[in-house]
């Protein structure tokens, strides 16, 4: 793998979790996105720390949270990243502002990945329909419910969104994302409307 220190050079990328998110989907892609020169950020629906978990079950110690999800803007950052955990996304799609952030962020064009359970967050939003997605095994009829094409492959990209199936496929999905979030915007349609 070539040396990708420097190749996201002070991208600000959101990195969306709340309670119960499983802590290597987002310590591992954040050290990565980090390492090629990000400024990630985490956001949450609540201030102080969230609560990590390790196969959903273990408590897995906590993040601190750096900016609450109703306070910022898709035009605060330049990608996003959704990590899983069960519990994770099922608190952010009780939460309006974090489903519209999710939802504004897909439409702007912007890179957004996704790994896990996390695409549950796609369904809340609206935005999986006509896309190529793959998760968890256990979220897949959800995606397909709402309209998405779902694969069983380690990394999925189509359009602005990445996605992943476990943990097992950190290592695909860490270099993945860290080449599309160097990409910057598609431009979609849903883009060239707003």
């Amino acid at each position: 793998m070539s040396d990708m220190a420097g190749e996201l050079n002070g991208r600000r990328i959101a990195i969306l979790a709340a309670d119960g998110v499983e802590r290597v989907e987002l310590e591992r892609p954040r050290q990565a996105l980090d390492d090629a020169g990000a400024r990630t950020v985490v956001v949450s629906i609540t201030s102080g720390e969230i609560q990590a978990r390790d196969h959903d079950l273990e408590d897995a110690g906590t993040f601190t949270v750096n900016q609450l999800v109703g306070e910022v803007s898709v035009d605060d950052y330049e990608a996003l990243l959704l990590p899983g955990g069960t519990v994770n996304p099922d608190k952010l799609r009780m939460e309006p502002a974090a489903v519209q952030f999710v939802r504004d962020f897909v439409q702007s064009g912007k890179p957004v990945a996704s790994i896990c359970h996390g695409p549950w967050n796609f369904v809340e939003a609206d935005v999986a329909r006509g896309r190529r997605l793959t998760s968890w095994p256990s979220v897949r009829t959800d995606l397909r419910n709402a309209g998405a094409d779902v694969v069983d492959e380690p990394v999925v990209t189509d359009g602005n969104i990445t996605t992943s199936r476990s943990p097992d496929d950190l290592p695909a999905f860490c270099e993945r994302i860290v080449q599309e979030f160097a990409k910057g915007p598609e431009v979609t349609t849903a883009a060239r409307r707003a």
